[in-house]
């Protein structure tokens, strides 16, 4: 399946919008990565640990964004866009949404 931020698809032609679809992805941030990014927080440089929970949710989001496009008949996805949240009471959690409008491109 093709997936894109862009309205079109180079060389395909959209045939039929199958209407919009969504992958959503709620990641909660364990006590370990949470007590090694507070620690990056203090000496300064990179959080691998929050780094990596942010690339998986947004993969998960992708793939589920996939499989309900799918579900409408969809072979491509236009239009793409991700956001990203902060939720939870200590901000421990990660929501990763992806959408895009569902399409079938010859």
């Amino acid at each position: 399946m093709i997936i894109t931020t862009t309205p079109t698809i180079e060389g395909k032609r959209i045939v039929e919008y199958k209407g919009i679809a969504f992958g959503e992805v709620i990641s909660g941030i364990n006590f370990v990565k949470d007590f090694a990014a507070g620690l990056t927080n203090f000496f300064g440089g990179r959080s691998n640990s929050y780094e990596g929970e942010l690339i998986e949710a947004r993969q998960t989001a992708l793939r589920e964004l996939e499989n309900r496009a799918s579900e409408l008949g969809a072979n491509a996805v236009v239009g793409v866009d991700l956001d990203y949240e902060v939720l939870g009471q200590g901000g421990n959690m990660i929501m990763v949404t992806a959408s895009g409008t569902a399409v079938i491109a010859e």
